[in-house]
């Protein structure tokens, strides 16, 4: 991996983008980190701070073209950005609950995806990396409308993977389980959190997707699920 590679990190102020921020700035990379608030951006001299969201392709591809502003090259995008919402069974599920999951975590992915992939393509070369979920390989009862937009995720990153092989970009994505951060240790003060997945395993295989070691992995849908 060369120092001079940029990396878009989305999400890159929370529980688990502080992690995969911290790696990669550690492995030499430089970083554009995407947030919607910033309130404490890593000060750090390969680190460049965006504000904003992906609700629309504009959006999306002023995101990229800040990436490009600031260090003249996008190499890696690293989409961690999501939400997640139960719903209730499906008969419960309202209509807004699933816009909102296919909002969050197909729509944005795509949109993001879409602005990153000329860039790339020029360049004849690139790395994406995105956040997708176990349940949308084995979704549990009450999650119908989140494992399904994660399921449309994980479609979405092999067509891609598909379409641009032989243009020199990957596109894979990671499934955790229950990751072992802030947030989901409030949220569930009972849980075994010991085997929960750890942020660090988390960013050190997205690392690992966008060296030069793992080229010849895309279209992928690798597991990460800890010990539960």
């Amino acid at each position: 991996m060369r120092t001079e590679q940029v990396a878009l990190i989305t999400g890159a102020g929370g529980g688990l983008g502080t992690v995969v921020t911290a790696a990669f700035l550690e492995a030499g990379l430089r970083v554009a980190g995407l947030s919607r608030r910033w309130k404490n951006a890593p000060e750090h001299e390969r680190f460049f701070a965006l504000e904003g969201d992906l609700a629309s392709a504009d959006a999306a591809e002023m995101v990229v073209r800040g990436t490009l502003a600031h260090w003249g090259r996008l190499d890696a995008v690293v989409h961690l950005a999501g939400g997640y919402a139960s719903g209730g069974t499906l008969e419960q599920t309202p209509d807004q609950v699933w816009d909102e999951m296919l909002e969050v975590n197909l729509r944005t992915a795509v949109r993001l995806m879409r602005a990153a992939a000329p860039v790339m393509q020029r360049a004849g070369q690139g790395r994406m990396v995105l956040t997708g979920s176990r349940a949308g390989v084995s979704p549990s009862a009450g999650l119908s409308a989140y494992a399904a937009s994660k399921a449309a995720l994980h479609a979405a990153v092999q067509s891609a993977s598909e379409e641009w092989k032989r243009q020199g970009i990957t596109v894979n994505a990671v499934l955790p389980g229950t990751i072992n951060t802030p947030a989901n240790r409030a949220a569930m003060p009972g849980a075994n959190m010991d085997e929960w997945v750890s942020p660090d395993s988390i960013a050190s295989m997205m690392l690992w997707l966008c060296s030069d070691a793992g080229a010849g992995v895309t279209g992928a849908l690798i597991p990460l699920y800890g010990r539960s």
